[in-house]
């Protein structure tokens, strides 16, 4: 059973550093290509980032430069390392996997969210 695990979130200073993690199970983790997504209040979720499974990775405009994504294959773990964070990047962050289960078919799994607030 597939399983995407968030962790990190925390409230912070203007300015200040999270790191959040992705712990998965039950996937092909190696060929899936893990995404971070945000949810602020009112807001709809929005992209972050994305790293694939050979490691490509692309970023929204509003984090580049401030955030970094990376992933452990061995850990089967996905990190976003989040700087200079503002009140804008306040949201809940959602953990996605998007992969190909063992019977061939794609598919598609969340995690259940960490709360980022960041305050001035």
């Amino acid at each position: 059973q597939a399983q995407l695990v968030e962790s990190g979130g925390d409230s912070v200073q203007v300015g200040g550093s999270l790191r959040l993690s992705c712990a998965a199970s039950g996937i092909r983790f190696d060929i899936s290509t893990i995404s971070w997504y945000r949810q602020a209040p009112g807001k709809q979720r929005e992209f972050v980032a994305w790293i694939t499974g050979k490691g490509d990775i692309d970023y929204t405009s509003s984090v580049k430069g401030r955030f970094t994504v990376s992933r452990d294959n061995a850990k089967n773990t996905v990190d976003l390392q989040m700087n200079s964070l503002k009140p804008e990047d306040t949201a809940v962050y959602y953990c996605c996997a998007d992969t190909v289960d063992l019977d061939g078919r794609r598919a598609r799994y969340w995690g259940q969210g960490t709360q980022v607030a960041v305050s001035s």
